[in-house]
């Protein structure tokens, strides 16, 4: 599925991870191991950048929860339409238990058909 990280991680540290992952996301998890937000390298960076940053500020203080999310029964054109609407490059997808899977890229998705 990717990186998981947990929700209580600070942002300076999932920034690092992403780094060393060599990736622009980072699906986040809550204390049940539950897939709750994707969160992107342009989003970290701008909270970091922000005024109201402290090295105490947590992916769960920043992360937009529940979704987007893909099931893995969602056709292409659903998730492409998910990631549109919301102009993500990116999208997790789920089980009914909220247990990432995997995520789907944008950039993988174009020209495929549903």
């Amino acid at each position: 599925a990717g990186p998981q990280v947990w929700d209580d991680m600070t942002v300076e540290v999932a920034l690092s991870v992403m780094v060393a992952a060599r990736t622009g996301h980072l699906v986040v998890c809550d204390e049940d191991g539950r897939c709750t937000a994707l969160v992107t390298r342009g989003r970290l960076t701008d909270v970091r950048n922000g005024s109201a940053y402290t090295d105490r500020v947590r992916l769960r203080d920043v992360a937009a929860d529940d979704g987007p999310f893909a099931s893995p029964t969602a056709t292409v054109a659903e998730a492409e339409e998910a990631m549109r609407d919301r102009q993500l490059g990116a999208l997790p997808v789920v089980d009914a238990h909220g247990n990432a899977l995997g995520v789907l890229a944008r950039s993988c998705l174009s020209g495929r058909s549903s």
